[in-house]
């Protein structure tokens, strides 16, 4: 099933102990377009503090349309490594995070979740280019991971298309079992008469952070002929926002985009 990254932004995160906050923004991996992290912002419960969750925090993507449920405690939350979410992530903190909760490295093995049995292993969607690379200068230090990037700050980047630049990013679609971008969707025209078309990241050759800009080995006819963005209503199992003590409550809905 293919989710939205857009409709999750905002979506309320229900520990198995009680609310925690909600979903702010997706790291993803800018080489194999895994979601390597969601980012939640805890509101009034931790305030002024953002904390990074695994895809191994989740049950699956089920919700209601207003909870994610999260198979952690507030506790196990609270007392995690924290983040600077202005700063890069760097390798060290992820080894230091996954060593906490006791995750498999993800980026140990050939699959797209590494060695784990947890998780499903996947071979690797279709490569592009790499993203311009920091020069090296200096002893080397714990670098931040390059390829870790933000699905908020990506949105709105220009897409440049091998003839000429054609829309922007307003969207990301993603495989909710394997958590891997499959699709851009590119907003063109105007906002009242324009539409949203699907590009899929095999089509990606560059993103490009200097210049705010996804270009793709695509002409800009062709990206205007792409298949619409019409995403079905989708049954899922969903949440009910679970009380103290309590492990939450499955039931059934229909998610309207």
């Amino acid at each position: 099933m293919i989710q939205s990254l857009k409709l999750l932004q905002g979506i309320k995160l229900a520990a198995s102990d009680g609310e925690l906050g909600h979903v702010k923004d997706f790291y993803f991996n800018d080489e194999n377009w895994a979601v390597r992290y969601v980012v939640a912002e805890t509101g009034n419960w931790l305030p002024g503090r953002q904390m990074l969750l695994s895809p191994h925090s989740f049950a699956g993507l089920q919700h209601n349309g207003k909870f994610l449920s999260v198979s952690l405690t507030r506790q196990q939350i609270e007392d995690s490594p924290s983040i600077e979410t202005h700063k890069p992530v760097s390798r060290q903190y992820e080894e230091l995070y996954h060593r906490y909760y006791g995750f498999p490295y993800y980026w140990e093995g050939d699959g797209l979740w590494g060695g784990s049995r947890s998780f499903p292993i996947l071979e690797l969607p279709p490569k592009f280019a790499a993203v311009q690379p920091p020069a090296a200068t200096g002893p080397k230090a714990a670098r931040p991971d390059a390829h870790l990037r933000s699905a908020q700050a990506v949105n709105g980047y220009h897409l440049q298309a091998t003839d000429g630049i054609v829309g922007h990013v307003c969207d990301f679609l993603m495989d909710e079992k394997s958590w891997a971008i499959t699709d851009l969707v590119i907003r063109i025209g105007n906002r009242f008469t324009g539409k949203e078309v699907r590009i899929p990241v095999g089509q990606v050759t560059e993103i490009s952070y200097d210049s705010s800009k996804v270009r793709v080995k695509l002409t800009t006819d062709a990206v205007e002929r792409s298949p619409a963005n019409i995403l079905p209503p989708l049954r899922v199992n969903g949440f009910k926002p679970p009380e103290a003590g309590a492990s939450p409550k499955q039931v059934d809905t229909i998610l309207v985009p």
